[in-house]
Order: C-alpha cells, then structure tokens, then sequence
C-alpha cells in the first residue's frame, strides 16, 4: 500500500474534510467516479465545493482501510443505480410506455419517455434512464430470462 498523500475525516456536520501533505484543508470535498459502471474502483476524484480536483486516487483498493471506507460510504450515500433483473411488462412498445421490473433493490417502475434513453455502454451492458431521470442498469443482456429479453429487443 503506497503513501497517502492526503489526510480525509468527517467534520462536525458530516461533510469529508481534505488535508493535503502541506497542510491545505478543503471542507465538503465529494468523491466523484470517473468510471462509474466500467471501473467503479478506480479513478477517483476528489473534488471542493467549487467543482475543482483537490486529490486523485488511482485505485480505491491502494488506500489505507479507514481512508477507503469513507469515500465508499459517501458515494453509496448519493449514488442509486438499481439492476434489472428482470422485465415483467410493459405498457406499450410505442413511447412513452411504463415498465414493471424486478430489480436487485425489489419491485419498480421506470416510465420510458423515448428509445434514446436507452444507452449501450458495451455489447451485453445498458443504462436506461427513465423520466424521473432514475438511471436503471442492465449489467448482462445474456443473463436475463427470455421473456425480458423479447420485450428488450423491441425497444433496442
């Protein structure tokens, strides 16, 4: 494990403190992913309330434990990117249409206002955006049932 060159703990109110190795102190910093569904462990930044990089982290497996659990922490608190599982129905196969789905977080809703908010992020992976601007992920096209697949296909 290399050398941190940076300090990072919780202040009074929560908020992720930075102290760089020269003693610069940035309060409210937020880990932000620059991979987020290919290398969600690596390539992190850190950045001020400002929207500027304060600290760079190649891997999130490179920092001390204590470190590394407070960034986690922070960016489970913000981030919610429920996997389909599985497609129950769908309204319509022109849009908008509603979808009832099984996700690895239970039973919901995602409202497709067009096939444009479906994007594919590789061969077997898509995000699907919904109208509340919710980001559903579909991890593996090849591991869902037949039935979701079919009801995909028409949209894709």
């Amino acid at each position: 494990m290399a050398h941190t060159p940076f300090q990072l703990q919780r202040d009074a109110y929560g908020r992720l403190v930075l102290t760089t190795q020269n003693g610069e102190v940035h309060e409210g910093v937020t880990p932000v992913r620059a991979f987020p569904i290919a290398a969600p462990d690596e390539g992190l930044s850190l950045v001020n309330f400002e929207g500027h990089e304060v600290a760079w982290i190649e891997k999130l497996a490179d920092l001390p434990p204590g470190i590394a659990q407070l960034i986690e922490a922070d960016l489970a608190s913000r981030e919610f990117v429920p996997e389909i599982e599985r497609i129950e129905s769908v309204s319509s196969f022109a849009c908008p249409s509603t979808w009832q789905l099984v996700t690895n977080r239970g039973q919901a809703e995602l409202i497709l206002k067009g096939e444009e908010d479906i994007r594919r992020l590789s061969q077997t992976r898509l995000l699907i955006a919904d109208a509340h601007g919710i980001q559903f992920l579909i991890r593996d096209l090849t591991r869902l049932d037949r039935h979701s697949r079919k009801l995909l296909d028409r949209f894709l």
